[in-house]
């Protein structure tokens, strides 16, 4: 061992007068502890729980239709019949009235039946109403009918104008009164192409080619012509831009008076 373990001296008893250990604070608590529990069982009196009695408490109560204020809230009071208006007495109290009673208790009261007017009636109808005799035709003749066609004439009784192209999208603002011209036969049409700028006048006219410059003639010359200084006359609805077209002239002929020249001289 250790010599200085050796030395040190033997442990005595504690000290008096110092204070309390930790063992006598303890049971010095749990005495005290149970002495108030057994205070508590001791004294306590055993009473039964009873609620108290609640007064002065604000109550919710919901207003009935009886309630003079709320009546005046009601947005159909002066607008629809009320049952607190002056008419509520009379179209609330509807007259109690009885139904009318469906069963029959009268017993049958047939009519009497005289034989002796029995056909008296017919008999007169026949002897006032006298009624023409209808002779029978079994072979009845036929009615003969013929459909009525209308005729329609095959040419135009007028000269037309027919615009071809956008320049039928623009209408025309003078109106033109095609003649007819003197000739014995039928003429082509003239056809020509104008050019029309935006304040509706022609700038531009040209004379297409058509069936009058098979034959050189003099009448189809005056045709052309004639549609050519139409075509310059003509006016039609401004716009926005230029516009091109073509104007088909369908003359109307009319026959030349037929005359008898004069003999040649030998």
């Amino acid at each position: 061992m250790n010599d200085s373990a050796a030395n040190l001296p033997a442990p005595g008893p504690e000290p008096q007068g110092e204070g309390w250990s930790r063992t006598k604070w303890l049971t010095f608590i749990a005495f005290i502890f149970a002495a108030h529990i057994a205070f508590i069982f001791a004294l306590g009196e055993k009473r039964q729980i009873v609620s108290r009695v609640v007064t002065n408490v604000p109550t919710l109560k919901l207003a009935d239709d009886s309630d003079e204020l709320l009546a005046l809230n009601d947005p159909t009071l002066f607008a629809l019949s009320h049952y607190r208006d002056f008419a509520s007495a009379v179209w609330l109290k509807m007259p109690d009235e009885k139904q009318p009673s469906f069963r029959w208790t009268e017993p049958p009261r047939w009519l009497p039946l005289a034989a002796e007017n029995l056909g008296a009636t017919f008999s007169r109808f026949m002897q006032t109403n006298y009624f023409t005799a209808y002779q029978l035709d079994f072979k009845p003749q036929p009615k003969l009918s013929e459909p009525v066609l209308p005729i329609k004439p095959a040419l135009a009784q007028t000269s037309t104008l027919q615009i071809e192209g956008g320049l039928a999208q623009r209408r025309l603002l003078n109106e033109i009164n095609l003649p007819s011209l003197p000739y014995n036969d039928v003429i082509a049409p003239s056809k020509v192409q104008v050019l029309v700028d935006a304040a509706g006048n022609v700038v531009s006219a040209v004379l297409l080619q058509s069936e009058n410059s098979l034959e050189a003639a003099s009448h189809y010359d005056f045709a052309d012509r004639r549609a050519l200084e139409i075509a310059g006359i003509l006016r039609f609805v401004p716009s926005s831009r230029l516009t091109f077209g073509k104007l088909i002239f369908n003359w109307h002929t009319i026959p030349l008076a037929t005359t008898n020249l004069p003999a040649a001289s030998p």
